[in-house]
């Protein structure tokens, strides 16, 4: 046989071009079926989460928001009375001051969790004997109820007969009044949420640490650097997508702290430890105003999301996701 007639064989066989088009009409019925049975797969196994979602989380907020828009004591009727309510808690100072006294927590909070966080993940990061066993009793709190937190940490800052201010006493420095005076109740409860949620920012970072590439450090010794310079220029640049995660949580909880105001202070005293959420706590079941309280929590809503969306904004200056 010819080469000519050996390559024409070859082409006589091969699917050419006026073979694709016929070949291709079923490709897009095969594609549609495909990411239909994908469509209700993922459905199924979203479908357990979605349901609760809906009815715990979606639910309750469409519900909070036209309750907003009526006057309700949770006993008679429900009465239309449209934006009052909002109207109304601008208008007053307590709302101003309830936002001033969150953010006085949040700002006393985030740095302290974060940098205590940091030191313990710094570590516990190293070959230490006994490695594991520290990472679960720092975890320990985390996982343990607010009100056995509160109970022990009103022991312990007891004006009268508290540990911490018997240690301070012990070194001739006169202990404040912690949580029973005003001007030391939050930083009480500051101190109180800090040591129990530390455990939790030491894992985060303590993950983000153990997925830092160790040729960077080895690079970094070769150019001279010493500890400080490595944590700068190296531990705390790869470690932003961490703190990025840690930062948005911690401001959001810190948004909605409630637990351990209410176990330690109630509010008090004198009102300086009144958050945004125990107003709306008392709101509803103190003073029977279910509208104005429903109207403060979407206003809190709508704080929190604007912070997260300016942070997620803001991410990509600061975070480096190597």
């Amino acid at each position: 046989m010819s080469t000519s007639t050996l390559q024409t064989s070859l082409l006589d066989r091969s699917p050419g071009p006026e073979r694709t088009p016929a070949a291709g009409v079923r490709r897009p019925v095969r594609s549609r079926r495909t990411r239909f049975t994908y469509t209700l797969t993922v459905l199924a196994f979203l479908l357990p989460s979605a349901i609760p979602l809906a009815l715990f989380v979606l639910g309750p907020m469409v519900a909070a928001a036209w309750i907003s828009l009526h006057e309700w004591n949770l006993i008679t009727p429900m009465q239309w009375v449209g934006l009052d309510n909002f109207a109304r808690l601008i208008s007053e100072g307590e709302t101003g001051e309830v936002f001033a006294h969150t953010l006085y927590y949040i700002v006393g909070y985030l740095p302290l969790v974060y940098i205590g966080g940091l030191l313990l993940a710094l570590a516990l990061n190293r070959a230490l004997k006994g490695r594991a066993f520290w990472r679960g009793i720092y975890f320990l709190p985390v996982v343990t109820s607010w009100i056995v937190v509160a109970i022990v940490w009103r022991w312990l800052l007891n004006p009268a007969n508290g540990v911490v201010n018997a240690v301070l006493a012990w070194f001739g420095i006169d202990g404040p009044g912690w949580w029973t005076d005003p001007a030391w109740a939050m930083p009480s409860i500051i101190l109180a949420s800090a040591w129990k949620d530390l455990g939790f920012v030491m894992v985060i970072l303590l993950a983000g640490l153990q997925a830092i590439n160790p040729d960077l450090y080895d690079a970094a010794k070769v150019d001279g650097a010493g500890a400080w310079r490595r944590l700068v220029s190296v531990t705390l640049p790869m470690l932003s997508p961490s703190t990025f995660f840690v930062v948005v949580i911690s401001l959001i909880n810190g948004f909605q702290v409630f637990d351990q105001v209410y176990a330690m202070t109630g509010g008090g005293p004198a009102g300086s430890t009144q958050v945004v959420v125990q107003q709306i706590y008392d709101l509803t079941f103190r003073y029977g105003q279910a509208g104005e309280a429903s109207a403060l929590s979407w206003m809190l809503f709508a704080v929190i999301l604007a912070v997260t969306l300016v942070q997620v904004i803001g991410q990509k200056r600061w975070v480096h996701y190597g």
